[in-house]
């Protein structure tokens, strides 16, 4: 059984997140883009907890419409770095809040920060039968590459326990494989959301064979047995995430490595920290020139938010505009979910739209349209080529094949 699955975001109840992140209306929303499975997130917290209980069939099995959810959350460790923890039941959630609660105030916020460090962690992890991996492994804030050269120096005895890594918006299976000890690892590519809406819930994803839609099957697929497993990730170009190059992280201004040295880390512009960004922290770790995947790396699907290139086809500046709301909507009435529009649809079948949108959904296909990265925690931008943008009508496509099946 094939399903698309966003295995980290957050709920209302974490810091700097929407008040709209409520099981309903990311059930909601996951549909709209062709998700089957969405993460709980924030599981440890006294009132996420209830709302999740309310949400479910029973200990283990949480569901809304045509939404299933796995329950999860991200904990942060003493030394700032960010672990994922994919939970088998309630119970096993309320487990771990027991184990954690003297380490943290679990009501301050839904993604905890614990007095433990990342082997203590993932002991507890062990303990209530959870899986862990650490979440966006190589942005420069909280995460395990920004602290650590290595898992070990994180996870110490309970290294070997690690079955996943989130690779994060800033990084795709080509930086990290380059990285030896990674080889062994299942990749995971997902939103980290904090708002629902159609540019965050599930702007990353993983396609993955399963038995059935549990957390047992999650389980197997993400230990790669019985020849289950992810059969591809997708998100975002490295380069459209916020941390990619190293910048500055007041003005903006992206420099070459050699150069972030020479001014020690201080911006020659604003007089800003500098943040080493992910290609250059990868170019620090790798074993590989090139990336060399282990045979059983599934391939990585690069994709855009289509709300994000329906708005820079109209020159908006928002996607919450009236006219960028009323294409989408009228994609999602017509092909019913985000990924048939940017992978299946028929583009000569869209005469209903602004030229503008279609041919900027082509130039996406055939990987035409221009991206300038991002970093310092500014994301990266798209951009379209004068001549699609420009374009009066796009020309009939003979035999036109979908790039994947939903």
């Amino acid at each position: 059984m094939l399903i698309n699955a966003d295995l980290h975001l957050h709920s209302k109840y974490s810091m700097a997140c929407s008040n709209k992140m409520e099981l309903p209306v990311m059930a909601e929303e996951a549909a709209k883009k062709g998700v089957d499975l969405v993460a709980t997130g924030d599981c440890t917290h006294p009132e996420w907890i209830k709302e999740i209980k309310k949400a479910s069939v029973d200990d283990e099995t949480v569901s809304i419409g045509k939404t299933n959810f796995i329950i999860t959350t991200e904990i942060e460790d003493s030394s700032r770095v960010h672990h994922l923890l994919l939970l088998p039941s309630i119970s096993k959630a309320e487990e771990l809040t027991e184990r954690i609660s003297g380490y943290c105030n679990l009501a301050a916020d839904g993604r905890p920060t614990v007095r433990l460090n990342g082997c203590e962690i993932a002991e507890i992890a062990k303990d209530v039968e959870a899986l862990i991996g650490p979440c966006h492994a190589f942005t420069p804030w909280t995460a395990l590459y920004a602290y650590h050269d290595s898992l070990e120096s994180c996870y110490g005895d309970m290294t070997d326990y690690i079955s996943f890594l989130e690779l994060g918006l800033s990084a795709d299976s080509d930086y990290a494989d380059r990285i030896e000890e990674l080889h062994r690892l299942t990749f995971l590519s997902n939103s980290d959301a904090h708002s629902p809406w159609s540019n965050k819930l599930a702007r990353e994803f993983n396609q993955i064979n399963v038995p059935e839609v549990s957390f047992e099957g999650l389980k197997k697929a993400i230990l790669r047995e019985e020849g289950y497993g992810v059969t591809y990730n997708a998100g975002f170009y490295p380069q459209e995430g916020k941390y990619n190059e190293s910048a500055c992280i007041k003005c903006f201004t992206h420099y070459p490595l050699e150069q972030c040295h020479e001014l020690k880390w201080k911006c020659s512009n604003c007089g800003g920290l500098i943040k080493k960004g992910v290609k250059d922290r990868v170019n620090e770790l790798a074993n590989f020139d090139t990336p060399k995947h282990p045979e059983y790396r599934p391939p990585y699907v690069h994709l855009m938010p289509l709300s994000e290139i329906i708005m820079t086809a109209l020159g908006h500046a928002s996607i919450n505009t009236k006219g960028v709301q009323t294409a989408w909507n009228s994609l999602m009435e017509r092909y019913d979910n985000e990924l048939n529009v940017l992978l299946n649809a028929e583009i000569d079948d869209m005469d209903f739209l602004d030229k503008r949108v279609s041919n900027a959904i082509l130039a996406f296909r055939e990987k035409k349209l221009i991206i300038h990265p991002g970093g310092g925690g500014q994301y990266g931008h798209i951009e379209i080529p004068e001549e699609i943008e420009n374009k009066d009508e796009i020309p009939p496509k003979k035999n036109q094949s979908s790039l994947f099946d939903f």
